[in-house]
């Protein structure tokens, strides 16, 4: 029997990858670069289903598409679109360069995602990391949007995952601080430098600055590590400044695991944040 444990293994993973139907690469931009792609996970036969927008971490310097582990499939059971984009990396572009290369993929979903089955009215951004304050500020500040035709009231939600820079300014503080009571050396490419060594760059790529009443913005949900620090204050911060606004926000702290784990894990049975990513998402689309 233990020897049958591996073939029945690899059958079952042939049934679940068998459920869904997977196009990778598909460019969003013209002309498009090596980065300037995306790929779409839909379940067979898919018509108007809800999308989800997936933006990898990274820091901003690395990270792929790819990097997804059990989201696709977690998704497509539940009946959505499942969409996960690359987008161009520092140094190579600036910080406003990979918001905008986001935005024009999101551009790119909703003009298009209706022939892979999934419905441009109803999309929730969602990302990890990098791709948390990605999420964040696109959702908030309607100017990348716009200018991709893409209004926010097709957005249902949007889930910033572990982000630590919701708030720029306020980081870039805490870290700088941290480093020079400690007679540390301040990072060469840290927060400060990714995102534009200017006080008025740190801020409008900050989602609080452009948090307002009657935008539009989405519902968010702020998943985090509860003893993280940093990513725990900028989580509360942006829900506290959602929630003056009189915008839905929930914050969600999970408890014994880590900024890998949390997105790792995401879409897995038994899992305190993906329990609280599908209430949110269920109830989003009851509205």
């Amino acid at each position: 029997m233990k020897q049958l444990l591996p073939l029945f293994m690899a059958l079952a993973f042939v049934s679940v990858t068998k459920a869904q139907n997977v196009k990778s690469n598909i460019p969003y931009a013209e002309p498009a670069s090596e980065r300037h792609v995306l790929d779409v996970y839909a379940p067979k036969d898919a018509k108007n289903l809800p999308v989800v927008f997936w933006i990898h971490g990274g820091g901003w310097q690395a990270g792929d598409k790819t990097s997804v582990q059990g989201k696709p499939q977690a998704f497509v059971d539940k009946g959505f679109v499942f969409v996960s984009t690359n987008y161009r990396l520092l140094p190579k572009v600036e910080m406003g360069t990979i918001i905008r290369d986001v935005a024009k993929s999101l551009g790119w979903v909703h003009k298009h995602i209706t022939e892979h089955g999934g419905d441009p009215k109803r999309i929730f951004v969602m990302g990890h990391s990098a791709g948390a304050q990605l999420a964040a500020l696109v959702c908030t500040d309607d100017r990348y949007l716009k200018a991709e035709g893409v209004p926010f009231d097709v957005l249902r939600g949007c889930v910033p995952v572990d982000g630590d820079t919701y708030d720029v300014p306020a980081i870039i503080e805490t870290a700088e601080t941290r480093r020079r009571v400690h007679g540390q050396p301040q990072a060469k490419f840290g927060h400060r430098e990714k995102f534009g060594n200017d006080p008025e760059k740190h801020k409008d790529f900050s989602a609080v600055t452009h948090v307002a009443k009657d935008k539009g913005i989405p519902p968010f949900l702020i998943l985090y590590v509860s003893d993280h620090p940093d990513n725990s204050a900028q989580a509360q911060r942006l829900g506290s400044v959602l929630k003056d606004a009189g915008i839905s926000a929930k914050v969600f702290g999970a408890q014994e695991t880590n900024h890998t784990r949390i997105n790792a894990e995401l879409g897995t049975p038994n899992d305190p944040s993906t329990k609280a990513l599908y209430e949110f998402v269920d109830a989003a689309l009851k509205k």
